[in-house]
């Protein structure tokens, strides 16, 4: 793995998204429009906005990321710039790596935004540093970047990567504990979420909530989300394809 190499296709990747406004505009301001009118949705229960505000916070990066990552590299498969790519001396790692790098950039964008505007506008009450949602809004955008990455291997159009999202994010966002408590969960439901990443996103966002330090519980969601954003990176890589369907 070239580290310049790595940089060269991430300044690829970010020319490409300067040159669409619109998708890098609908990144930027559909999570903070959510939780805009998630706000508003609790008007009059301002203490379940703080309850569930800092969990969606982990959520939405996460989606949309995931979204955006999945089709944006399944176009580059469809229209052969991925094939080109890979005749040149550039390491699968070199491209996968450049990816997330862009994706990452962006998704730094996309957290602060949402972080600040919940804390500092609509006054999401936060017992921790508003650092460390954003660190944990960060990782959460990463690890959909990863997912995005890898599931636009198995599809075969922008139509098939859309429908992954049901597949892959859908059962991780009802059994994380947004809902209802994962030890409330029946048994077999709560060891299922016990490996989900999603499930310690939320976990981080709700320790940020509710102690003023770092705890040991907090690092632990926040290795395992790292974790397993590398882990499907390199999963990535492997299954990365040097000949386009």
């Amino acid at each position: 793995m070239s580290p310049a190499r790595t940089l060269a296709t991430a300044a690829r990747v970010l020319r490409q998204l300067r040159n669409d406004p619109r998708t890098v505009a609908l990144l930027l301001v559909v999570p903070c429009l959510m939780i805009f009118l998630l706000r508003y949705v609790f008007d009059a229960s301002p203490r379940t906005f703080d309850q569930i505000g800092a969990s969606l916070l982990g959520i939405f990066p996460l989606i949309t990321m995931f979204l955006v990552a999945s089709i944006s590299t399944l176009r580059e498969r469809t229209s052969g710039t991925l094939e080109r790519l890979l005749a040149l001396p550039l390491a699968k790692a070199d491209l996968i790596g450049g990816y997330a790098l862009a994706f990452g950039a962006l998704a730094v964008l996309q957290a602060a935004l949402a972080t600040g505007l919940s804390v500092w506008a609509l006054g999401l009450d936060v017992t921790g540093s508003p650092w460390l949602l954003l660190l944990v809004a960060l990782l959460d955008a990463l690890l959909g970047t990863a997912l995005g990455l890898f599931v636009s291997a198995f599809a075969a159009s922008e139509f098939q990567a859309v429908q992954f999202m049901p597949a892959v994010i859908f059962p991780q966002l009802l059994l994380c504990g947004l809902f209802t408590p994962r030890d409330r969960m029946q048994p077999v439901l709560e060891a299922i979420s016990n490996v989900l990443p999603m499930s310690y996103a939320v976990d981080g966002m709700n320790e940020i909530q509710r102690h003023t330090g770092v705890t040991g519980d907090f690092v632990r969601d926040v290795l395992v989300v790292a974790g397993c954003a590398l882990l499907v990176l390199s999963l990535g890589a492997a299954t990365l394809r040097r000949r386009t369907n």
